[in-house]
């Protein structure tokens, strides 16, 4: 969605009358665009944002920051590019199949955060179907291969994370504790990745109303 799109969402689940939120609508672009065919310049949004690429890994790239992995920063390549010490990254390569995207076994030394000036094994994520991918699905299979690669590690942050502090990071990105808990219990993901496809069903729905363009 975009910002204007939230923007009426916002509004009508807080009680707000539409006719107070005035949007200045775009010309020329649809929902089926990519950026690139926009025209538009690349501006990073953050320093560990520098390219397309990333930002459609991060839906799911972001969850790395919940976890004890690199999650690359400290590269050229954060999101993308992850892992941590002990990560044996032939193996996390293929392991996991990703529809949509091409893993390729990486050993890289983040020059900051963490495990800096460590050698990490992991993968690089090159999308090569925008349309197949699917980020946060992906990562949730990706990271719990490489965490159970490394049990006698921490495998989540403890640390305060965007401000909170009454529940773990890993928790607050995947919006509860069950993905924690069956990561945790070796029992597998295919509850919890069922529960969010029904979720993303379900919000696909509660949008239509608010979306202001089509493909």
């Amino acid at each position: 969605m975009t910002v204007g799109e939230l923007a009426l969402l916002a509004a009508h689940e807080r009680g707000v009358d539409r006719r107070l939120v005035e949007i200045v609508t775009m010309q020329g672009w649809s929902r089926a665009m990519r950026f690139e065919e926009t025209g538009l310049p690349w501006v990073l949004p953050s320093p560990n944002m520098p390219t397309c690429d990333t930002a459609r890994v991060y839906p799911g790239g972001c969850l790395v920051e919940g976890t004890t992995l690199s999650e690359g920063r400290g590269t050229t390549r954060p999101f993308e590019l992850w892992g941590a010490p002990g990560i044996d990254a032939e193996r996390l390569a293929r392991s996991v199949p990703i529809e949509g995207a091409v893993l390729r076994p990486v050993v890289f030394q983040p020059t900051f955060h963490k495990h800096a000036g460590r050698p990490c094994g992991g993968v690089q994520v090159h999308v090569t179907d925008v349309e197949t991918f699917r980020p946060y699905e992906a990562y949730l299979r990706l990271l719990a291969a490489a965490l159970e690669q490394r049990p006698d590690e921490p495998k989540w942050r403890t640390e305060t994370y965007e401000y909170v502090t009454d529940r773990l990071a890993i928790d607050l990105l995947t919006g509860g504790p069950e993905y924690r808990e069956a990561v945790e219990s070796g029992q597998g993901l295919e509850d919890v990745i069922e529960a969010e496809r029904q979720g993303e069903e379900r919000c696909r729905r509660d949008r239509e109303p608010f979306l202001l363009y089509r493909a």
